[in-house]
């Protein structure tokens, strides 16, 4: 007899990957479409600069699609996906950490401070990756673009699309999977909450910039890569988030407390 908790997480597994598929054919079709552009206005360039323009409605079909899943409180999905390997455009950060150390990122947002610290020797291309990327200040300005009410309990962050397509234009590899055990019989381990570990598309080193703060022990496939851990103060503030519900009353979506990131960076020690 399979469980309603059993069925959630089923579902919430089946939702994601119809939205993984769906926006794997969206970002095909749209390069597709860039190179059959670009060929078509260089040529008009040539005969007398015509200009051409096309879209795609793949993106609104997925939203329409995804929106109709959320209204199930059962259809719970799991982290979005970020850019795919083929996506990159600049490469990896080169590794500047040390190693043995802890760092922390720390996160001031319209919804008070987060911070969580990072192993560096377990996930030194993530801690280094992150520091990179917030001495950028690439994160500054951003919003967590989701929050997950049901079957998972989680606030992702870290797109700078806001929409959850985005990222720093390179992938970085998985790291630390074994941490949480070994999977049970549904595929899954439980992520604690407290935890903060990296989105990905579903397949193998594509985790880029954005990552997900679970708030509740949460039972998903052990395919993210777990580099952080939230201090007290810290997981109370994401609760509070997650328990004010997502806007709407769905359970999966914008927050409806915004979650704005002004500023975030990372520390030694």
């Amino acid at each position: 007899m399979v469980s309603s908790d059993q069925r959630r997480r089923q579902l919430a597994r089946e939702k994601f990957e119809r939205q993984q598929q769906r926006r794997e054919e969206a970002r095909h079709k749209t390069r597709r479409l860039t190179v059959i552009i670009a060929s078509a206005v260089a040529v008009a360039a040539v005969i007398g600069g015509a200009t051409y323009f096309a879209t795609s409605g793949s993106d609104d079909k997925d939203n329409k699609a995804d929106a109709a899943a959320s209204q199930s409180p059962s259809a719970a999905a799991s982290p979005t996906p970020t850019p795919t390997a083929s996506e990159k455009t600049v490469p990896e950060p080169a590794m500047k950490i040390d190693k043995k150390s802890t760092y922390t990122m720390s996160l001031k947002t319209s919804q008070g401070d987060i911070s969580f610290a990072m192993d560096a020797a377990k996930t030194p291309h993530t801690t280094n990756s992150f520091k990179s990327l917030a001495d950028k200040k690439f994160f500054d300005g951003t919003k967590c673009h989701r929050l997950t009410t049901d079957g998972i309990f989680v606030l992702q962050c870290g797109d700078p699309k806001g929409d959850g397509t985005g990222g720093p234009g390179y992938t970085i590899p998985d790291e630390n999977l074994t941490a949480l055990g070994k999977a049970g019989a549904d595929g899954t381990v439980t992520y604690p909450a407290g935890t903060v570990a990296m989105a990905n598309t579903g397949q193998a080193h594509t985790g880029g910039s954005q990552f997900f703060l679970v708030y509740k022990d949460s039972k998903l496939p052990p395919s993210y890569t777990p580099f952080g851990t939230m201090d007290a103060d810290s997981l109370k503030a994401v609760e509070a988030i997650g328990k004010a519900g997502v806007a709407g009353g769905a359970a999966d979506g914008a927050p409806k407390k915004a979650v704005n990131i002004s500023k975030a960076a990372v520390d030694k020690g």
